[in-house]
């Protein structure tokens, strides 16, 4: 077993290059939006806070920005566009936590957002950023071996990991050899630790951990991490890390952060692409009055949410 410096003891089959060393929720109300031009797409014609039908949004390179729930919205062209944006956005605010903290807690997800980051492992930003002071965490992860194609460890080993020089100390991936319980208790007892040892911080607001970063993708149900559509867990505001053993995806045993861990974050980027996402995009985004509340409508940041979606995923909007 290796030994990393908190004292927490992760599977040797990791490879060698990264081995791991009541509130309540309501989805945020619907608002009006406002568009800005952006300097990428200077054919636009729309003022900076004027307001606009929710169908212009599909153009390329709008922001939309809403004040009262510090909701930021962009749309791009291309997915190739939205990864470049991405990596700055994220290199900026490692720049940034690293100099006010010395650290920079960053959480991922699986699915398509890990090719997201792609532009992070490429010039100028592979060499400009402080890796040592990464600490990395997964929203949800499949309960299956480390090598195992289902893994959102080994998805992010093989895309962006094995890539860049994050001390293997600082990547914190669960224990697959518990049950998902007993995973997703293990997580929340290191999380707890990381708190007491100040690499990760408290919010005040909620009591809850809060992440500097989360890196979040969307399905095309509109769940997000593993909080799916009508699920128990959605409504779970205790725990941390809680499990589930009946997820409508496969795997169907997993770990996921809950929405108050989710909500408790400094900034998130919400990034979704594709126009199979498209209908519940417009139901998050858009006018469209809907019964059922999708996971994704539930999500919100202590300090900034912001939207990346491509042009397809932006089409009905």
């Amino acid at each position: 077993m290796a030994t990393a410096s908190s004292s927490l003891t992760f599977p040797t089959s990791l490879p060698k290059f990264c081995r791991p060393s009541s509130i309540s929720i309501t989805p945020p109300p619907q608002v009006s939006v406002y568009f800005k031009k952006l300097s990428i797409s200077s054919s636009l014609k729309i003022s900076k806070r004027t307001t606009t039908r929710a169908s212009s949004m599909a153009s390329s390179g709008i922001t939309t920005i809403d004040q009262s729930n510090k909701k930021v919205v962009e749309v791009f062209d291309t997915e190739e566009d939205l990864a470049v944006s991405l990596a700055k956005y994220t290199a900026d605010l490692s720049d940034k936590f690293a100099k006010e903290k010395g650290a920079f807690t960053v959480v991922v997800s699986g699915g398509s957002l890990i090719k997201s980051l792609r532009k992070l492992v490429e010039a100028p930003y592979v060499d400009s950023i402080d890796w040592s002071k990464w600490q990395v965490f997964w929203v949800d992860e499949r309960v299956v071996p480390k090598d195992h194609p289902d893994s959102n460890y080994k998805l992010a080993f093989d895309g962006f990991l094995s890539k860049v020089p994050i001390p293997p100390g600082n990547v914190h991936v669960i224990n697959d050899a518990l049950s998902s319980e007993g995973a997703a208790d293990d997580y929340e007892t290191r999380l707890k630790h990381l708190v007491h040892t100040g690499v990760i911080n408290i919010s005040s607001l909620s009591g809850f951990p809060k992440f500097d970063l989360m890196l979040v993708g969307m399905g095309p149900d509109g769940h997000v991490a593993s909080l799916f559509p009508g699920h128990p867990l959605l409504k779970e505001n205790q725990k941390w890390v809680t499990h589930i053993t009946d997820s409508p995806k496969p795997p169907p045993q997993r770990i996921t952060f809950t929405f108050p861990v989710i909500n408790s974050s400094a900034y998130i980027a919400l990034v979704v692409c594709g126009a199979g996402k498209a209908s519940i995009v417009q139901t998050a985004l858009g006018k469209i009055q809907n019964s059922e509340v999708f996971p994704v409508q539930m999500v919100s940041s202590e300090g900034e949410l912001k939207w990346f979606l491509d042009k397809d995923a932006a089409s009905k909007l």
